[in-house]
């Protein structure tokens, strides 16, 4: 069993999340510098899973405003899918949530990628609609994906389900 951290992405991160981010989106992708002004913004929360070396594998970003959080961004290095590292980083973003009274959460997913929308279903998110044309790299669609209030006894128990399911991965959370 893979032992790993989810903890608070920092600007000395930033070259390893580039590589990744290249690899995943190798024809339209962020810039390093996106990355260091996301780093630096006060209303973006970013984590890292890492492993026992210290090795950046997976990322994800999401803004907090007002009591909605948008995930922006999130990636697994290919050589480490199908690990739960996504499911390690959603836990995270969503505690993030709970520690600053988040109500909601929302996203937009590519409508051909099946995993992370089954991902999403998984921590109940839902589709609210489509954004034409979204993506600049080839227009495909987004869809739009929300969770109802997190705060709800539903959405509060799937989750600590979904916490107590990592069985893959050995994780610690920087809290």
């Amino acid at each position: 069993m893979l032992n790993v951290k989810v903890v608070k992405m920092t600007k000395e991160d930033v070259d390893e999340v580039f590589l990744i981010e290249e690899l995943v989106h190798p024809n339209h992708h962020w810039s390093k510098d996106s990355f260091y002004n996301e780093v630096a913004n006060n209303l973006a929360y970013y984590y890292c899973v890492k492993d026992e070396n210290n090795k950046v594998l997976a990322y994800l970003g999401c803004w907090h405003i007002l009591e909605e959080a948008h995930i922006t961004t999130l990636a697994v290095h290919p050589d480490y899918r199908k690990m739960q590292f996504a499911q390690a980083l959603m836990i995270a973003a969503i505690n993030g949530c709970y520690k600053t009274m988040i109500k909601y959460i929302t996203l937009e997913v590519r409508e051909s990628n099946i995993p992370a929308i089954n991902l999403y279903e998984k921590f109940l998110f839902e589709s609210i609609g489509m954004r034409k044309k979204y993506y600049q790299d080839n227009g495909e669609n987004a869809i739009i994906m929300f969770t109802k209030n997190i705060w709800y006894d539903t959405f509060k128990n799937n989750f600590e389900k979904l916490k107590n399911g990592i069985n893959k991965i050995k994780v610690a959370y920087d809290e």
